[in-house]
């Protein structure tokens, strides 16, 4: 039976591209979403992937949704944290809502995810957790104190749970990727996406496969050595 990977955001974007890798690689996928109904239902018609819809930002809702995915396909092995939003603001105009917001989904939602896996993989003694965090967790950006914090936050969640499961074969990696050809990158305006690739050295935006093919590499079984660390996939636009 093929292990059971769950992919938070999983049905657009670098969220998509990761569970058709996946499901490639003969893991069985599940994807949630948070609120775009067709567009889950044209991926899972396309993909053969299944959708669920929660909040990651409430607790309660994906304690009920993880429950449901174990009940329908097995007990989770692989969590990828995905699932993220924007908000952004210069800091002097951002509000407490857009703050609390991005907290709530890109943070705490990082925690709502994982936490109610946790015990089930302690307690078979395997299991594989990616993060995405994001290049602006590493360095910064301006108008986004809320979701660099957030990321920078990540990276601390995975370094502790990587100390905490390695003696129980789990690991906690995460990938930072830079700017990636993703429908919203690709929605600004195009003077804006030249200055963009004009600070990549590559010359040229990511691709969400080449993230996608970074998880497949970090969730391997084989991959049970690599533990704490940070993929850096931004075209060596920043190095840390």
């Amino acid at each position: 039976m093929s292990r059971i990977a769950l992919v938070t955001g999983g049905s657009r974007g670098i969220g998509a591209a990761i569970s058709r890798e996946l499901k490639e690689a003969g893991y069985t996928v599940a994807a949630t979403y948070a609120g775009n109904d067709d567009a889950a239902a044209k991926f899972t018609d396309e993909t053969g992937i299944k959708t669920y819809k929660w909040n990651v930002a409430d607790y309660d809702d994906s304690k009920a949704g993880i429950e449901k995915v174990e009940s329908e396909l097995g007990p989770i092995e692989i969590v990828v944290a995905n699932a993220g939003i924007t908000r952004d603001a210069p800091f002097h105009k951002m509000t407490p809502e857009q703050w609390k917001e991005v907290i709530d989904t890109n943070l705490t939602g990082v925690f709502n995810t994982i936490h109610p896996v946790w015990p089930g993989m302690r307690e078979r003694k395997f299991g594989r957790i990616v993060v995405i965090s994001s290049i602006n967790g590493q360095k910064g950006q301006f108008a986004q104190v809320n979701y660099a914090a957030t990321k920078a936050g990540d990276l601390g969640i995975v370094k502790s749970l990587a100390q905490e499961g390695a003696r129980a074969n789990i690991t906690a990696n995460a990938i930072c990727p830079g700017y990636i050809g993703t429908d919203m990158v690709m929605a600004v305006p195009e003077k804006v996406r030249e200055s963009i690739i004009a600070q990549i050295p590559a010359g040229r935006l990511g691709e969400p496969e080449e993230i996608a093919r970074a998880v497949k590499f970090l969730v391997a079984d084989e991959a049970g050595f690599i533990n704490g660390s940070t993929i850096s996939a931004n075209g060596a636009q920043f190095f840390v």
